[in-house]
């Protein structure tokens, strides 16, 4: 698990820092963008009527990622889905330090490319501020979990939160590290 944590995190020090200080012109080392966190969220609809449904996509999160996820309950009562507060809804997971260069790591590598007609990921999907949205469409394309003991197909929110200043200098972060982004369209 270190060795390859220490595989992007040592990208980061010796090829992208230096990088980004030579294309923005930064004065100080810490204004350099870095990563401070890696959000992943599985909302789980069919909680409302079946709470062990909920447990089975906490467990799953938990292979993806290695760490216990919280399970998130709903903020408001929605009668339209039959929702009611303080009921269980979703499993999200909060990482930093080595468990998200890891996972970072992976995503980039093994499970993005794994994804069927993969083009790259869209560059609107920055949220101005610096950090990278993107969804999921099913749990199966991570190595840990298991095709065939799937019940359900379950999507994934992936946030990746950078200290940039903006989403210019996030994307050239974020694509130094291995987001691979689809190109610009001149």
């Amino acid at each position: 698990m270190a060795a390859t944590a220490s595989r992007l995190r040592e990208r980061y020090l010796t090829d992208v820092r230096k990088a980004l200080i030579e294309k923005f012109g930064y004065k100080n080392v810490h204004q350099v963008p870095k990563l401070e966190k890696v959000v992943l969220n599985m909302s789980v609809g069919d909680a409302i009527t079946n709470s062990k449904i909920l447990d089975v996509a906490a467990k799953e999160l938990e292979a993806i990622t290695g760490q216990k996820p919280v399970i998130a309950k709903a903020k408001k009562s929605i009668a339209a889905f039959k929702l009611r507060e303080g009921v269980p809804i979703a499993a999200k997971v909060t990482l930093r330090g080595d468990r998200m260069y890891v996972f970072l790591d992976k995503l980039f590598n093994i499970v993005l490319p794994r994804i069927r007609d993969f083009r790259g990921l869209p560059r609107k999907s920055f949220d101005g501020r610096g950090n990278y949205n993107l969804g999921l469409r099913e749990q199966t394309v991570f190595p840990e979990i298991n095709y065939d003991k799937v019940e359900k197909m379950r999507g994934m929110d992936i946030v990746i939160v950078t200290s940039a200043k903006n989403d210019e200098e996030a994307g050239e972060f974020l694509q130094r590290m291995g987001l691979p982004l689809q190109k610009e369209r001149t």
